[in-house]
């Protein structure tokens, strides 16, 4: 697969994402990291959910344009449990079969750059928390950090330290903000992230949704 991807590479790439949020799915895909040329789908969930899309997802890109697809990054939660485990699903099964690679960001570290631009997070250049709260008990919640020397914002980077967790309750000393989706917003972020990571993702990934909101939701 490595030197499939590689010779590909020096031509013409596309870059595929699938995302999802608790109300929505998005598919996104750029052309040669230009961001002219993006394309996204965004719809919110309806009652077959699991029929819809995989229709949606034809109408999005033509077979022909999905052969060229070099990349492919899919969203893994906390978000919907079961559009998380439907969308990864259907990109471990393209991504095997157009034989491309793939790889996987938390829904909380696609939103991290925007939370942390919205409250000055550049500016102090602290780690901090994006939680959701949960409706039986306690937070999922994942732990973010700047990790560049970014000399304005469009630079910011942000890694993701602690992956989203179930915990019982917010540490009042750390920085903690509240998840919130903006689908378009998130899905140009998350076209830039894929990208940004293209060239460490030579190869196939193993990727699952993310489980801890499943047994207290």
């Amino acid at each position: 697969m490595t030197h499939s991807f590689q010779s590909r590479q020096k031509q013409n790439y596309h870059t595929l994402v699938i995302h999802c949020t608790d109300n929505s799915f998005c598919f996104g895909c750029r052309k040669n990291n230009d961001v002219v040329s993006d394309e996204l789908f965004i719809k919110e969930f309806d009652k077959d959910l699991c029929n819809n899309l995989i229709v949606d997802f034809n109408k999005f890109i033509s077979k022909e344009n999905l052969k060229k697809v070099n990349k492919i990054s899919v969203s893994i939660g906390p978000a919907n449990f079961n559009a998380s485990r439907l969308i990864v699903v259907l990109a471990r099964t393209i991504s095997q079969q157009i034989n491309c690679p793939l790889d996987s960001f938390s829904s909380f570290e696609i939103m991290a750059k925007r939370i942390a631009l919205k409250n000055n997070i550049f500016i102090n250049k602290k780690s901090f928390w994006i939680y959701k709260k949960l409706k039986r008990r306690g937070f999922i919640a994942g732990k973010y950090e700047i990790y560049n020397g970014a000399q304005n914002n469009e630079d910011l980077s942000i890694r993701e330290i602690l992956s989203p967790k179930v915990i019982k309750e917010l540490e009042s000393e750390e920085l903690f903000f509240k998840a919130n989706y903006e689908d378009e917003e998130d899905l140009k972020e998350f076209l830039n992230l894929s990208n940004k990571n293209l060239l460490n993702s030579n190869e196939w990934q193993k990727v699952l949704p993310l489980y801890p909101i499943s047994p207290i939701n």
